[in-house]
């Protein structure tokens, strides 16, 4: 956390905020301990202290997962922390057995996991994907949501064309229009466009969510202090554009 801090410092950002990924009811490496919620809030606090005379304000936010309506933003246990931001984010959903499984990860492990969880069946993934990015939107309890087509990714990659096709547009633009009823923020995350050549949403959903209302956010999902800008200049192109017509 601190060399994140002193990374958005000296890159000159005046607004930080960090977003660890929240205590899960299930085993994840990538997810915080709820033994850990207690010591990064006191850093955050820490960090506020240091870095507000110097000019940067630090935020205390988490990313917190929805599995179901017994486990997301939306529950006492999140609803109670002294957070100053929440992001939504869907990262698992169940397999046909019922399993929580991490769509999430690299196109490789995705690969794996649709064969040893999913029966390669991508229109379940997708589906219940956002069948669940619904049901969380629906449930509330947070402020912004994150990369809310991020399965689309691994899904293209795993049968090409399937974002072009109608059952996925009607599924991310219902989600869409979700959004805009509830007034959340939307994320447009830059993480994978120096890599992967994308953003989530994708650049083409933008506008269109421009259109519908809806306010967004720019992240780039840093995960390492070089990574803090990546992405985040042509992001901001697309939205200065949109609101500059």
């Amino acid at each position: 956390m601190a060399d994140m801090a002193a990374a958005a410092f000296e890159q000159g950002l005046k607004l930080y905020g960090f977003s660890p990924h929240s205590p899960l009811r299930i085993p994840s490496p990538c997810n915080m301990d709820c033994a850990d919620v207690e010591p990064y809030l006191q850093e955050c606090d820490r960090l506020r202290d240091f870095y507000a005379p110097k000019g940067l304000q630090i935020f205390a936010g988490m990313e917190i997962d929805y599995l179901d309506q017994d486990w997301g933003p939306h529950i006492s246990y999140f609803k109670d922390m002294p957070l100053q931001f929440r992001i939504g984010s869907v990262h698992f959903i169940p397999d046909q057995s019922g399993e929580f499984v991490d769509i999430d990860g690299r196109y490789e492990s995705f690969r794996r996991k649709m064969a040893d969880h999913f029966h390669g069946d991508i229109d379940y993934v997708v589906q219940t994907f956002f069948d669940q990015s619904m049901a969380m939107v629906s449930a509330g309890g947070f402020d912004i949501i994150g990369h809310l087509d991020k399965v689309g990714h691994n899904a293209s990659l795993y049968a090409p064309g399937i974002e072009q096709g109608s059952h996925y547009s009607s599924l991310v633009r219902n989600l869409i229009h979700a959004v805009a009823k509830t007034g959340l923020i939307a994320e447009v995350n830059t993480k994978a466009y120096e890599t992967a050549g994308r953003m989530f949403p994708s650049a083409g959903l933008i506008p269109e969510m421009h259109a519908a209302g809806i306010a967004m956010i720019v992240n780039s999902d840093a995960h390492a202090p070089d990574r803090l800008r990546a992405g985040r200049k042509e992001a901001f192109h697309i939205l200065e554009a949109l609101t500059a017509r």
